[in-house]
């Protein structure tokens, strides 16, 4: 059976957001996220803070954090939170434009 660390390790390259990214927002070093990878005892409080930085619910790995109540009425903190919503809106529009100054770029190349 996997471990916190281990579980955590999964979910967070599962997610494709990079570790660097994750260190940071949390404060900490990816030397520390690798360590943290190798312990069995996470605490529930770094599990739900990397859990609203990847967007997943521990919870459903983690049958504990069911049975303390951690996740029951908490789950709109993994998903509702504005700021991280606006955060990506304006990351996939300016990708978007990106996106068509290239296309717009190729057509034009094309056509001559």
């Amino acid at each position: 059976m996997e471990h916190r660390g281990e579980i955590i390790e999964k979910e967070i390259r599962e997610s494709g957001i990079p570790l660097t990214t994750i260190a940071k927002r949390m404060g900490k070093t990816r030397q520390w996220l690798y360590l943290l990878f190798e312990n069995p005892n996470v605490s529930i409080d770094h599990m739900l803070e990397i859990g609203k930085i990847i967007y997943h619910d521990f919870s459903k790995n983690i049958p504990e954090l069911k049975l303390n109540g951690v996740s029951e009425g908490k789950q709109e903190a993994f998903y509702d939170t504005k700021s991280e919503v606006q955060l990506w809106k304006d990351k996939y529009f300016t990708l978007l434009e990106e996106h068509n100054a290239l296309l717009k770029q190729f057509l034009t190349l094309k056509v001559k």
